[in-house]
């Protein structure tokens, strides 16, 4: 009995001495429930998409998906939440923004988003609108930027150095006009004070505006994109509308730690691109005009690298800097 329980004793504590991510590198990932950690508010495309996946994703993992929101500093909170737990069962959800510009803009940064992260996965892209309150009493982008030459005034967006930060920072400069900026804590409170006409317009995700475009609460000046959207065909992208060379599209992503085991990325990413391939998600993204992309690791780091080198451009243009 002595010798048997030496050896349990000591086959336990072996197992406790594993790496983390041993299990998973021997085919037994998950162990536990899995952690979304989607660095944006509730109501931000990232949140939606987790939503709208994490019913598939838990039966095909046969684990718990929980969907943990850590908004703050443009999607940086959730990355520094993800690289402390570094369990190999807590993955980041958010803009490829908090890669491709936030080491632009935050140069004190305590990590390097693009070392210490490996991507899973590209979930789907989307386009920014720019919005404004029916009390402006413009329609197109000539007579907003006639407005704003007139008079000082100011737009919203989901915070510094987001999506809608950046697009229309690169408008401003392209076309020459200037409007102050009012970040918000995420496009949902952003969306509100615009809709409330504390401030004027706005530059926020497509899904965010769109159903309220569609309600007449909000005026569509332009989107980002290099398309226009499918739900709104009648909305000019910017470079139709003026701004000629402009577009500006993002994506929405996954990403885990460096130290996480090949296996493990393989495994979610296949499982998220089967989820995002059911009819019923597919029509949901399309009625938010977000286009599914479901790519591997090599191809997301691909894209990504090639984002970071055109924005870091526009950051050093307009000498934008937040720390």
């Amino acid at each position: 009995m002595r010798f048997i329980a030496r050896t349990l004793t000591a086959a336990l504590a072996g197992a406790a001495m594993l790496p983390l991510g041993a299990a998973a590198a021997d085919g037994a990932w998950p162990t536990k429930p899995v952690r979304l950690v989607v660095a944006f508010p509730a109501g931000a495309p990232g949140d939606i998409i987790s939503r709208l996946i994490q019913p598939s994703l838990q039966k095909a993992l046969g684990q718990p998906v929980v969907v943990d929101n850590k908004p703050g500093a443009g999607g940086n909170i959730g990355m520094q939440e993800v690289l402390r737990t570094n369990d190999s069962h807590t993955v980041l959800v958010g803009p490829d923004t908090m890669f491709t510009i936030n080491p632009y803009l935050y140069k004190k940064l305590a990590f390097k988003p693009m070392e210490d992260f490996v991507p899973v996965t590209q979930l789907a892209s989307f386009s920014q609108e720019l919005v404004c309150h029916p009390s402006v009493g413009v329609k197109t982008l000539p007579e907003l930027l006639a407005v704003a030459k007139k008079a000082p005034m100011s737009y919203a967006s989901g915070g510094p150095g987001v999506p809608g930060h950046m697009a229309m920072e690169m408008l401003l400069s392209t076309t020459g006009a200037n409007m102050q900026h009012v970040a918000y804590r995420g496009p949902g409170p952003a969306m509100q004070d615009v809709l409330g006409g504390s401030v004027p317009c706005g530059f926020l995700a497509s899904p965010v505006v769109g159903p309220l475009i569609k309600d007449g609460k909000l005026v569509p000046i332009v989107v980002s994109g290099s398309k226009r959207l499918a739900s709104q065909p009648s909305v000019p992208t910017a470079a139709e509308a003026g701004a000629k060379g402009y577009e500006a599209t993002f994506a929405e992503m996954m990403a885990m730690p460096r130290s996480t085991p090949p296996a493990v990325i393989d495994r979610l990413q296949a499982e998220v691109a089967k989820a995002m391939a059911a009819p019923e998600v597919r029509e949901r993204l399309a009625i938010l005009d977000l286009d599914p992309l479901a790519n591997t690791s090599k191809e997301a780091s691909q894209r990504l690298r090639a984002e970071s080198d055109r924005w870091g451009k526009v950051a050093e243009r307009i000498n934008l800097q937040l720390d």
